[in-house]
């Protein structure tokens, strides 16, 4: 069986896309699986040096699997969502200079006009908030609200042993 990970893909050249697909679909499921899996990693990890070439990966891997859905509904948008996580992580990589991005970084969501929590997502590289920024504004709602923020100064502590319930832990 050829090598249908997004590595191989990676490495092809644009002719080689449509030998690929028909591997592809011989592998199935699960092999389509960790290749989504892989460009999703990919997007989460890219740089400024890197833009280019995933916005062209994401290009052809639309031309080559134009239908994703047909290995699981679930995937039946996952271009569309990898092209708005690409647009709007290249925003974000464009708004803060690489010499800014050190660091810890957190990324809220909040509605306030709801009694939902705010939910937050500290302890982030750069990237990986960058990713996630981009990923939640695909279905942010008019009155939600999503920061993008570097931790500059903090303060951390845990609960002593003895105030759990649990003990073993």
């Amino acid at each position: 069986m050829p090598d249908c990970s997004f590595q191989a893909y990676r490495a092809i050249v644009s002719e080689g896309g449509r030998a690929f697909a028909a591997a592809m679909e011989s592998a199935g499921y699960s092999v389509f699986y960790a290749f989504v899996e892989d460009f999703r990693t990919a997007l989460r990890e890219y740089g400024d040096a890197d833009a280019e070439a995933i916005g062209g990966l994401l290009r052809r891997a639309r031309a080559d699997f134009p239908n994703p859905g047909r290995y699981s509904p679930s995937w039946d948008r996952v271009w569309e969502e990898f092209q708005a996580i690409y647009e709007g992580k290249n925003e974000t990589l464009s708004s803060i200079p690489p010499s800014e991005r050190d660091g810890e970084w957190q990324v809220l969501i909040d509605n306030p006009l709801t009694p939902l929590q705010v939910a937050c997502h500290p302890g982030l590289s750069f990237h990986d908030a960058a990713y996630l920024y981009a990923y939640f504004q695909i279905d942010l709602k008019p009155n939600e609200f999503l920061k993008l923020q570097k931790v500059v100064n903090a303060a951390v502590t845990t609960g002593k042993k003895e105030a759990t319930i649990f003990p073993n832990y």
